[in-house]
């Protein structure tokens, strides 16, 4: 596709920071030739012209996505189904609806529906993010050597779906397909279930009447600071996640459960060879992540000590 823009206009419907850093890397990588956005806040729309990262902004679903040959659905996917809706009378034949949620079953069975005959649906979700929110947090390097599923259905139209490889490429990404259903498993354990438990040992700290909470906050720059990290990502898009994965995060909820109590077993009976094949195999598992290039072997995770 040489260096010529994959679409000629994106319309991303939600800016914060994904939508937004979709928007930033895109303008990067030459990826659309025109960005549109759609927000359901006037606020989020204000500071993301002053940003200036799109080239049009609309408070209309409609008017966002008309004439656009992808159209991005980055809000939280609880919202998926009434944006499909909203957007189907104006899409442009041919166009291809694809999304950034980190739930896809869901995806399908929401937005499907509403798309019409004629147009392209793709499910897709970038693996990257972090815990801030708002147009103001996103950047273009947020997906660089990151890796992008697409989850597309049986059917789907195969140049169509080879232009949104591309274009995820050229955001910097690594793709991959995967089936939807699989895909949500894999995220259960990899992503959702260990921001379950980050929400639920924060809450558990704060919970606790024998610590107070300036000594949680005090005394937090072991572990309980990095699971703080996580527990700040944004309470609206992960209340979606999990009630749109629940069959899945309730999956592999029970196997950790099970994995828990043998571990409290270990404790209790004094099994040190247990604690310590388990705690080799974890650190075994943690040096493939970092292998692949997919977190940093920095001291202290790369953190500027200085800020740490």
């Amino acid at each position: 596709m040489s260096g010529e823009p994959v679409f000629d206009k994106l319309a991303l419907l939600g800016i914060g920071l994904i939508g937004s850093s979709v928007a930033r890397a895109a303008r990067r990588g030459n990826a659309a030739a025109t960005i549109a956005a759609y927000d359901s806040s006037k606020d989020v729309l204000a500071r993301a012209a002053a940003l200036g990262f799109a080239d049009s902004l609309h408070e209309d679903v409609a008017g966002a996505v008309r004439g656009a040959d992808l159209v991005i659905m980055a809000a939280p996917v609880g919202a998926y189904g009434e944006l499909a809706k909203a957007m189907a009378p104006a899409l442009k034949p041919g166009a291809v609806v694809s999304d950034v949620g980190s739930v896809k079953s869901a995806v399908l069975r929401d937005a499907g529906p509403h798309i019409p005959p004629g147009v392209h649906f793709i499910p897709a979700h970038p693996i990257s993010g972090t815990e801030q929110s708002g147009p103001e947090a996103g950047f273009a390097e947020l997906f660089d050597n990151r890796w992008c599923i697409v989850t597309p259905p049986q059917d789907a139209d195969a140049d169509a779906l080879e232009r949104l490889k591309e274009f995820w490429r050229r955001l910097g990404s690594q793709v991959e397909a995967m089936d939807p259903h699989h895909h949500d498993l894999v995220l259960a354990i990899t992503s959702h279930v260990p921001h379950l438990i980050a929400y639920n040992i924060v809450g558990t700290a704060d919970d606790l009447s024998s610590v107070t909470k300036s000594e949680v906050i005090k005394y937090s720059a072991g572990g309980f600071r990095d699971f703080t990290r996580i527990a700040a990502s944004d309470p609206t898009m992960w209340r979606d996640v999990f009630l749109n994965n629940k069959e899945a995060v309730l999956e592999v909820l029970g196997r950790f459960s099970e994995d828990l109590s043998a571990l409290q077993r270990a404790i209790r009976w004094g099994d040190g060879d247990a604690l310590f094949n388990l705690f080799t195999r974890t650190r075994a598992i943690r040096r493939g992540i970092i292998d692949a290039g997919q977190d940093s072997a920095a001291p202290n995770f790369g953190r500027d000590p200085k800020k740490s």
